[in-house]
């Protein structure tokens, strides 16, 4: 059974839209894409590249494999370490209205999600991850599906813009299982989903 490993970058109020570039993702007049860029170091770097060091394929949402599937392939170079992982694992994607994927060792998921994923997290033998997708990372938190959530909060507040927890999402709780602050000060936590959250409630202390 592999584990599915979400890695998400996000702003201080929560958004993940288009950290990667101005044309990334313009959904509803967004203007600050590429907001991630002014804190690309050598920390950052070297966590990026630990993690793509681990999949064993790949599961992406539709939008970003659209974005994906229009960069990496131009990506030839063996030696990168992302662009060498994501050419030549297995891609899977959910989605109804992708029926002819270009990019090679594509499989478009268009059954039910929980079946799909599941059987492919029985047949993958290592790190089935995700990266962005977050309305599909909502999903598979709500099914149960994410083992291990790696969260980038960058140093940012953009006001705007689609984000990561929205009204709505399932309750979930959490253990952090790691985590590094970067010279540029993007705080990396590493989290291992713990099921549904506990409550309790503070009581004042009894008089003596």
């Amino acid at each position: 059974m592999g584990k599915l490993v979400s890695t998400l970058f996000v702003t201080l109020d929560g958004v993940y839209q288009a950290p990667g570039g101005p044309e990334e993702d313009t959904r509803g007049g967004f203007e600050h894409g590429g907001w991630s860029f002014p804190y690309a170091d050598d920390d950052f770097g070297q966590f990026m590249n630990g993690v793509f060091a681990r999949p064993a394929a790949f599961l992406l949402g539709r939008r970003t494999y659209d974005i994906f599937a229009a960069f990496w392939p131009k990506v030839t170079d063996p030696a990168d370490p992302v662009s060498s992982k994501l050419n030549a694992l297995p891609k899977y994607v959910p989605s109804a209205t992708l029926t002819d994927p270009a990019w090679s060792g594509t499989t478009v998921l268009s059954g039910d999600l929980a079946k799909e994923v599941t059987a492919v997290k029985e047949r993958v033998d290592g790190e089935l991850q995700v990266h962005g997708s977050g309305a599909l990372v909502r999903s598979l938190l709500a099914l149960g599906l994410v083992d291990t959530l790696h969260l980038l909060t960058f140093p940012v507040v953009l006001g705007t813009g689609h984000r990561l927890f929205t009204e709505g999402t399932v309750p979930t709780a959490f253990k952090h299982s790691g985590g590094s602050v970067t010279s540029t000060g993007v705080v990396i936590s590493s989290y291992d989903l713990a099921g549904r959250p506990e409550y309790g409630a503070f009581g004042l202390p009894e008089e003596a």
